[in-house]
């Protein structure tokens, strides 16, 4: 018998069954290689990353240094480029080859305005349970941040990043009911915590939010 037929699937689950992981992931490319559906593109991912990592925490390679030498082998390969397209069959690369979008810009200006304006809201205390669980989160990252360089905090980051969608879409009801019980707990802590402490805490008035 099977893992996942001795779990019983929970009421509600991380995720909507309604809405795929892969839409939630935002579709497209990133979410391919985030869910490994194209196997060589993620495989090429990791492996840079994991290149990057190497250079600065093992070879101990200095992030200015390693800049320029990039931008310099992208030079001399965008010469070799355009001075042998006219020898060869090669198309004459253009600037739109190495532009950044628009689009991906504006992205991630929208993304970094959500951001700003999430944070604006919690840290005014509107709602004090997400106020300290905020705050309770980044102390704990502070705390993790002692113990490891930022290289190799942001490298743990990407492998999450690149295996825990992968592996919760592969054992997706034994996670769903580990987090609803997980969840149920912690909803009696914070019941708890509201009733004898949080409530007693004084607030300004809350204004209407008004959205241009």
């Amino acid at each position: 018998m099977s893992t996942r037929s001795k779990v019983s699937t929970p009421s509600s689950g991380l995720i909507s069954h309604q809405t795929p992981l892969h839409a939630l992931l935002g579709g497209g490319k990133i979410a391919d290689v985030l869910l490994w559906t194209d196997k060589v593109t993620s495989a090429a991912v990791v492996a840079g990353f994991s290149i990057v990592w190497f250079l600065f925490e093992v070879a101990e390679y200095n992030l200015l240094t390693l800049v320029c030498h990039t931008l310099i082998a992208f030079m001399l390969i965008l010469f070799i480029w355009y001075n042998a397209a006219g020898l060869v069959t090669w198309r004459i690369p253009k600037i739109n080859d190495i532009a950044i979008p628009e689009s991906t810009i504006r992205y991630f200006h929208t993304k970094l305005n959500l951001f700003l304006r999430k944070f604006y809201e919690i840290s005014t205390g509107q709602d004090l349970k997400l106020f300290f669980v905020t705050i309770s989160g980044l102390v704990i990252v502070s705390i993790i941040g002692n113990y490891f360089t930022i290289a190799n905090l942001l490298y743990l980051m990407f492998l999450c990043f690149v295996t825990v969608p992968v592996m919760y879409e592969r054992y997706e009801y034994e996670v769903d009911y580990l987090a609803s019980k997980g969840n149920q707990d912690l909803r009696r802590l914070f019941s708890t915590l509201d009733s004898k402490f949080l409530n007693k805490i004084p607030r300004g008035p809350v204004k209407e939010k008004k959205f241009m």
